[in-house]
């Protein structure tokens, strides 16, 4: 991202994929919602262990070229491990999102995201923002103070993402380690690796590197639920179905109330123990 200039100062270089003439007023304008997660953590010396710490405008600035590719605007809407995420947050993210894509000059919405549960958030904000430009989530799996980071390279790919014309009306997406995927299908698959979040069964839409924005496919089973000012979700708990189930969850559950309804994580093809089915 950077030349040795002859006076031995360094000059960034545009961001791949961005003509080196577009000048700042011409640069499509870019939301950065900060919600926390391992992309904002640093380590925590006191306690061990990392801590999600930075604002959104420390994660940006941290980022060589990523104002070449567009002007870029943060909210800082929570700073929390993603376990933390809640129903009620992910319905503040959609409305901030659909806010910020009414205006005529955003080209798209990055939501900095921990990783944990982010293909949860992200399949929240497929089916509730409408909006045909792109909301993409964008997270890390090595926190900020590490020497690699993988933070960085993640939020300037979701922003080439974001300012690309290809990415209009294809929903939301999660952009890490240089892949593309749909919010709708896309998955946690490892703990630690930076290669975690894939596809399984289709594949990623479309790749970021050096040369560009490429995609290779769309998802086409998309749906959008209005959700009007006001709304309140619903309490909806899943119950795992595993050797030995027995309906006591359940039966706990609707002790404790209020339940509006309940999610049965099944085996096979829907197949559950006969003491769970009868609870």
């Amino acid at each position: 991202l950077f030349s040795l200039l002859p006076w031995g100062l360094s000059q960034p270089l545009p961001a791949p994929g961005l003509p080196a003439a577009l000048h700042a007023q011409e640069r499509p304008t870019v939301v950065v919602l900060s919600t926390g997660g391992t992309i904002a953590s640093t380590q925590n010396e006191e306690e061990g262990g990392f801590t999600s710490s930075l604002t959104g405008e420390q994660l940006v600035t941290a980022v060589p070229g990523l104002e070449q590719v567009a002007r870029i605007q943060v909210q800082d809407v929570v700073n929390v491990g993603s376990t933390n995420m809640t129903p009620a947050l992910w319905l503040e993210v959609s409305r901030r999102a659909e806010a910020a894509l009414a205006r005529q000059e955003v080209a798209g919405v990055l939501v900095t995201h921990g990783t944990d549960t982010m293909e949860e958030t992200a399949y929240f904000l497929d089916l509730t923002v409408a909006s045909p430009k792109p909301v993409i989530l964008v997270g890390a799996m090595r926190a900020a103070s590490e020497w690699d980071a993988d933070g960085p390279r993640n939020l300037l790919d979701a922003a080439r993402v974001a300012v690309s014309p290809e990415a209009r009306g294809k929903g939301a997406f999660v952009v890490l380690n240089g892949e593309i995927h749909a919010a709708r299908e896309v998955t946690k698959t490892h703990s630690l690796a930076v290669e975690t979040f894939g596809t399984p069964e289709f594949g990623a839409l479309g790749i970021v590197d050096p040369d560009g924005v490429r995609f290779y496919r769309a998802p086409l089973r998309r749906q959008t639920i209005e959700m009007p000012p006001g709304v309140v979700l619903p309490t909806v708990d899943i119950i795992p179905n595993y050797a030995g189930s027995d309906g006591r969850l359940i039966r706990g559950l609707l002790k404790e109330g209020p339940v509006d309804g309940l999610v049965i994580d099944a085996a096979g093809a829907g197949n559950i123990a006969p003491r769970l089915f009868h609870a």
